[in-house]
């Protein structure tokens, strides 16, 4: 498990950084629970590895059929458990919370405008998750108030967070977590607020997607440094299994390097895993957790994806890029299921075994992976 560290401004001059990017499993990570710990701007704590297993994740969205499911389990960690294994697995997972969170006891809220039970922070924690990115078209369903409410949640509950900022000296920043020595910075932005508009002076809570502040933020995190750097986009055109042209332009405009990788959310659908040049591009990774009101099978396949960096030569690239898809069951629970794993299971039904075996087909298919 890595450790998530105090939100750190680079100083002096910007610095670029070119890294060689080629296409596994990583130190396996202590049990959920260990406490942040810090390292001076600049310097990792002792660097005792060359690879790192990077784990990205779609999205977290919790419709009311979801908190209620929590409700008859006694918390969300059931509906997490299945997906566990893998997570827990990676030396540095990063989970999408894409809604606000409501105070303990509600009200709690649906689409169009979310108020999500804090408990869901205890699954996504207990799942093996060190952090989420929260930079939505749903970040400001609740106001400042949601957006405060879930930074407080999420530092209490031990979760780093990217995306959105409690003070305006911390917008923009990278939140750097140490992967066993390894210093990751993780950035996020969104490219919609749903027509919402922000509190008068107060944009900077929650980050738009802008290609070039995102460029000198992964250069600051260089500078403070950041061996590595992950953003997460909440991108590209719901539904749609494509990445549409304004995803095409900013990946083009993000390909130089600064970033290591990109992890794209909010199609709600598998979307390509590409590199274009010197980054590595999940354009969405469809849900992690949900339940639409109308749950097509695409909304309920989700991509975890297990990206290997290595250091060679003095210079970090990416080793191994793999596919981890996931499905959402309804019945007779609401369950994560790790097709793969699941589909090692003797006992498993035929017609699930069909089920799950024509969804892990179709999701390697969207990502354009084996």
């Amino acid at each position: 498990m890595a450790t998530f560290l105090p939100f750190v401004r680079a100083v002096g001059g910007l610095l670029a950084a070119g890294l060689l990017l080629s296409s596994c499993a990583g130190t396996p990570k202590a049990a959920p629970g260990s406490a942040p710990t810090s390292t001076e701007p600049g310097r990792a704590a002792g660097r005792t590895t060359e690879k790192i297993a990077v784990l990205g994740a779609g999205d977290v969205l919790v419709h009311p059929q979801v908190w209620q499911q929590a409700d008859r389990d006694g918390g969300f960690a059931p509906m997490f458990a299945g997906v566990g294994a893998a997570v827990s697995g990676a030396d540095l997972a990063l989970c999408h919370l894409e809604t606000p969170l409501a105070a303990a006891g509600g009200p709690y809220l649906g689409w169009p405008r979310f108020s999500t039970p804090p408990g869901v922070l205890d699954g996504i924690r207990a799942a093996g998750y060190d952090g989420c990115s929260t930079a939505s078209n749903h970040s400001f369903d609740q106001g400042e108030r949601g957006i405060l409410r879930t930074i407080a949640a999420m530092d209490a509950a031990g979760l780093g967070h990217a995306g959105t900022a409690a003070r305006q000296a911390d917008a923009g920043r990278a939140r750097f977590y140490d992967v066993h020595g390894v210093r990751v910075a993780h950035l996020a932005a969104t490219a919609t607020f749903n027509g919402i508009r922000p509190p008068d002076g107060k944009a900077w809570l929650a980050q738009r997607i802008d290609p070039a502040a995102l460029l000198a933020q992964a250069r600051q995190a260089r500078q403070a440094g950041a061996d590595l750097v992950v953003v997460s986009l909440h991108w590209g055109t719901e539904y749609r299994h494509q990445p549409d042209r304004a995803q095409l332009d900013w990946a083009r405009r993000l390909s130089g390097g600064e970033i290591d990788l990109v992890l794209g959310h909010h199609a709600h659908v598998v979307q390509p895993v590409r590199r274009i040049g010197k980054t590595w591009f999940a354009f969405g990774l469809g849900n992690q957790l949900a339940r639409h009101a109308d749950p097509r099978p695409e909304t309920r396949e989700g991509l975890m994806v297990r990206v290997t960096f290595a250091r060679q030569a003095g210079r970090w690239g990416v080793e191994r890029v793999e596919a981890l898809p996931t499905w959402v069951e309804i019945t007779p629970r609401i369950r994560l299921v790790d097709l793969r794993t699941a589909l090692t299971d003797g006992a498993l039904s035929a017609e699930r075994r069909r089920e799950y075996q024509a969804a892990l087909e179709r999701v390697l298919g969207y990502a354009e992976l084996p």
